[in-house]
């Protein structure tokens, strides 16, 4: 990336040295008296109020949020609490609405950042303010996507910048309301070092009772904030009612997570844990000239296939060889989701590979 202009001190004014950013309220502003109550309610290590403002909605007929009246009530939260105050913005419309009304920090939905041209809207808009703008990852799991969001803002001169990592959507039963796919979002701080990046397990979760489960992993990896959605009685809530919880609930789970230290400098854990990770450099070299047999033996099959005029995909074979799979892993303490989706990587390389020889493809 050729213009890191954004950097992490704008994070200082909200936090105390080491601990993570926290961004909690409810889903959606529902109304006055609840917005105010939620806000007096939350723990004090909340830093940011958020509330949705417009709620995009995959279907009409839904409730779609109360609109710009809501950014007045959040002016009140502002004021007697302190608090910043924090939307979600999806057009430019609302970026000149939450800009009238002094709102201290955007974010971009997940829905809004598959749109490039809904990004670009925002971020010309955005173009000479000081204000922090969040980019949530996009809806499926596009790592060009959510980065391509983010250069955008860039290209505009945005300086406050950051991330949420809210998960990913899957037809696929899990039992997560978005699949985290932490890969993602460990590839995307790998390109973007210096970018602040939060996580919102109420959308990964769907589950009020699940929250503090992920919001550990993501402080495990280093995470610089949580947002949280919070409400005063969220069985009642107008959207998400599962998973928000009270402010009574988020200072609990808040005083259960554990901070990390980035390293231990002591000698003794560093002496250890590079013994352990030459062996891990070892092993992965090892897996490596494996997997390169494996698939010089695959070759040898996709040739023999062409001779005999043989599909290239079968079924069966697949089907027999992950169950195979999957009960050895099992056994040997690895995960059937790990198991899966390496063998279908592997599986995947050797059908492209037998492909190629068979059709001559270069």
């Amino acid at each position: 990336m050729e213009r890191e202009i954004y950097t992490k001190t704008w994070m200082d004014e909200f936090r105390e040295q080491g601990q993570p950013l926290i961004i909690a309220g409810p889903c959606s502003a529902e109304t006055p008296e609840q917005v105010m109550t939620i806000a007096k309610q939350l723990p004090k290590q909340v830093k940011v109020f958020r509330a949705g403002i417009w709620k995009p909605r995959t279907r009409p007929g839904g409730f779609e949020g109360v609109g710009a009246i809501g950014l007045k009530w959040l002016q009140d939260v502002k004021r007697e609490t302190g608090l910043k105050i924090a939307v979600e913005i999806a057009t430019a419309q609302h970026v000149e609405l939450a800009l009238a009304h002094d709102v201290d920090v955007l974010w971009i939905g997940a829905r809004t950042t598959v749109n490039p041209f809904a990004v670009q809207e925002i971020a010309d808009r955005l173009e000479g303010t000081d204000k922090i703008v969040l980019v949530k990852n996009p809806v499926n799991p596009d790592l060009g996507l959510w980065l391509g969001g983010v250069e955008r803002l860039i290209n505009a001169g945005i300086s406050k910048l950051g991330v949420i990592h809210r998960g990913f959507s899957t037809y696929e039963k899990t039992k997560y309301r978005n699949v985290p796919e932490w890969q993602i979002a460990i590839d995307l701080k790998t390109q973007l070092p210096n970018m602040p990046i939060f996580c919102d397990p109420s959308h990964i979760t769907g589950d009020r009772n699940r929250i503090l489960e992920v919001s550990q992993q993501a402080l495990d990896m280093n995470y610089d904030g949580l947002m949280i959605e919070t409400h005063n009685d969220p069985d009642k809530a107008w959207s998400d009612a599962a998973q928000q919880v009270t402010p009574m609930q988020l200072g609990e789970i808040l005083s259960e997570l554990k901070v990390r230290n980035q390293t231990d400098e002591t000698e003794e854990f560093l002496s250890q844990i590079n013994i352990l990770r030459l062996q891990l450099d070892e092993m992965d070299t090892k897996i490596l000239d494996i997997l390169g047999k494996r698939m010089q033996i695959a070759d040898q099959i996709g040739a023999l296939k062409k001779v005999k005029n043989v599909a290239v995909f079968q079924q069966q074979r697949w089907i027999l060889v992950l169950e195979k799979m999957l009960s050895e892993g099992v056994q040997k303490g690895l995960t059937k989701d790990f198991i899966t989706a390496f063998y279908a990587a592997v599986h995947q390389e050797s059908i492209q590979r037998q492909d190629k020889i068979i059709n001559k493809i270069k």
